[in-house]
C-alpha cells in the first residue's frame, strides 16, 4: 500500500506532513489531529520504511501512550527487546517512562491512532533514530 492509497481509506484526518516533528523521524509521516480535548488524540501515517525516533514519554504519575493500528503493516519495538510486526486491529499499550519507537514497515505505508494517556509530570524526550541496519533487517 502506498500513502495515497491510505490517505483514500483513512477513516479519521489523514492531516499535514508532519513538519513539526520531522527532526525525530526517518521518512515522511502525516499528523491529523482527531481530538485534543480530554485526550490528545491524533491519527499519525507514516510512508513506507518511515519510522519514529527511540523515545519516552515520561510522567510523574499516570501517562504513557497508546497505539490503535487502523492500516497498514508497521513494527513496535521497546528497548532491548524484539521489535513486533503490527497489523490492522492491533492494539499497543506502552507504559510510561518506557523507551520505544514504532514506524511502517520498509514496504508498505501505515497508519495508527495515537492516544496519550493523562498523567502528570509528561513529556516527550526524543533520543537517537533507530539503527537502520537493525531495522532493514526486519521482515
Amino acid at each position: 500500500m502506498n500513502i495515497e492509497e491510505l490517505k483514500a481509506q483513512s477513516l479519521f484526518n489523514f492531516g499535514e506532513e508532519n513538519v513539526n516533528f520531522a527532526e525525530h523521524f526517518d521518512g515522511t509521516s502525516y499528523l491529523g489531529p482527531i481530538s485534543v480535548d480530554q485526550v490528545p488524540t491524533f491519527n499519525v501515517s507514516f510512508e513506507p520504511g518511515c519510522r519514529n525516533h527511540w523515545h519516552i514519554h515520561h510522567a510523574a504519575e499516570g501517562g504513557g501512550q497508546m497505539l490503535l493500528v487502523t492500516a497498514g503493516r508497521g513494527w513496535y519495538q521497546e528497548w532491548g527487546g524484539e521489535a513486533r510486526e503490527l497489523h490492522p486491529g492491533d492494539v499497543v499499550n506502552i507504559p510510561p517512562n518506557v523507551k520505544h519507537w514504532h514506524g511502517a514497515a520498509a514496504d508498505t505505508a501505515f497508519q495508527h491512532i495515537a492516544i496519550e494517556v493523562p498523567g502528570t509530570g509528561t513529556q516527550t524526550e526524543w533520543c537517537e533514530p533507530v539503527d537502520p541496519a537493525e531495522y532493514d533487517k526486519l521482515a
